[in-house]
């Protein structure tokens, strides 16, 4: 049997979404090997069993609690592990030191997406491409997909995560993410998470979170009435991964911003109610496939850069903070929503998940429409005598050398 490995050493969300490429790879008939940061070695065995997973350390020091470090014989073992296993392809997916270290591990020509050849960085002419698209934010592709067209021939969208649907457990709220802009204070989380509460049949709300969301739990237990609290069970800190997967699994609605978690959810068919705001942008990072919801910030200085200040004085959360905002979570109903704010649902289509506008507004719909056409044709998915021709867009993502090397395609 021919080998794949997938390697992807960066965080939570990340290896979730890879999922797509992965099916896609398995699908091929291939063996598919993943190599991940250690941290997530449980995780990845409960969502891809049919996996061989090989984890070392890329994120931490390796330090032990005697102070010695076990990073160097970990991954020197890890590393002579896969160099001895003869892999038909190498889908390197990040471009971190570490990737690029273990790429040279194998001949560059079997590597797919990021590597060094003759000591200089190259990026995979998809790779390449898609960094020209992610210049239009606002109109960019699911980064599942992005990931996914590495490999030809990509499992259809729908068949990626089963469509979402209320299990009957109740409500989860994943109450922060890593990035701090892209949560919503308890204060403003808390009449939503009544809104939610007030129309589903299942009263039980469970808190999730890491550890050090345990005591921003409690704080916002505090904000309920003890009828109200008695029913809330604050599982921050408290659950490993299966736990989480089964939590999750059993849910009506997980209400999250852009997390792992969320994907999470979107991995295990249970609907998401997300709130992006920030540099979150649901069109990247919503979750995929059909059946979720995602409650979109959107001003002229969406999606922002989390790493840059705000010299707005965070405007995009002042939707949330507005009454009517728990009267539209209530009754979805579009008069309720608060200005600056766009409701949009997931679907699939020819390309991946694409999210259809139900409330507020959309104001680069056909922009997004027509790129996504564009990359159909440019993948080999749409016949461009139908759908083209693009000439500016060809003129804005295409390059001189992609002409003259034979790359863009």
């Amino acid at each position: 049997m021919k080998r794949a490995l997938v390697v992807q050493l960066t965080r939570f969300g990340d290896l979730v979404q890879t999922k797509r490429l992965i099916l896609t790879l398995a699908g091929r008939g291939l063996e598919v090997h993943l190599c991940i940061d250690r941290s997530l070695k449980y995780l990845a065995e409960v969502l891809y069993p049919k996996c061989i997973i090989h984890a070392l350390i890329a994120h931490g020091t390796g330090i032990s609690g005697d102070g010695t470090n076990s990073t160097l014989p970990i991954n020197y073992k890890i590393f002579q592990t896969l160099k001895d296993i003869n892999f038909e392809y190498i889908y390197n997916l990040n471009f971190s030191p570490m990737n690029y270290m273990l790429g040279s591990l194998f001949d560059p020509a079997k590597i797919i997406g990021h590597k060094r050849v003759n000591g200089q960085p190259i990026r995979d002419p998809w790779i390449e491409f898609g960094f020209r698209i992610a210049t239009e934010r606002r109109n960019n592709i699911n980064i599942v997909d992005y990931w996914a067209a590495l490999s030809p021939e990509m499992i259809p969208a729908s068949e990626v995560n089963s469509r979402a649907t209320p299990k009957g457990g109740g409500i989860g709220v994943v109450m922060a993410g890593r990035e701090s802009r892209r949560s919503l204070p308890i204060e403003v989380l808390a009449p939503l998470i009544l809104a939610a509460r007030s129309v589903n049949k299942n009263k039980k709300i469970v808190l999730l979170g890491s550890n050090s969301e345990k005591d921003t739990g409690e704080k916002l237990l505090a904000k309920f009435p003890p009828s109200i609290a008695k029913n809330i069970e604050n599982l921050a800190g408290k659950t490993g991964w299966k736990d989480l997967a089964n939590t999750v699994s059993n849910l009506d609605l997980l209400m999250t911003p852009d997390t792992g978690t969320m994907h999470l959810s979107a991995h295990l068919g249970t609907p998401v109610l997300g709130f992006f705001l920030s540099s979150a942008w649901c069109f990247e990072t919503g979750p995929y496939g059909e059946g979720h919801t995602i409650i979109q910030a959107g001003f002229d200085c969406s999606p922002c850069v989390e790493s840059q200040p705000c010299y707005n004085d965070l405007k995009c959360l002042k939707p949330f903070k507005e009454q009517s905002m728990a009267r539209f979570i209530a009754t979805r109903k579009p008069d309720h929503l608060p200005q600056g704010l766009s409701v949009f649902e997931s679907t699939c289509d020819f390309l991946g998940t694409q999210y259809v506008l139900k409330a507020g507004q959309d104001i680069t719909s056909e922009r997004r429409t027509q790129l996504r056409n564009f990359i159909g044709c440019h993948l080999g998915m749409l016949d461009i005598g139908e759908y083209g021709p693009f000439p500016e867009l060809a003129e804005k993502f295409y390059k001189e050398k992609d002409w003259i090397t034979g790359s863009r395609l």
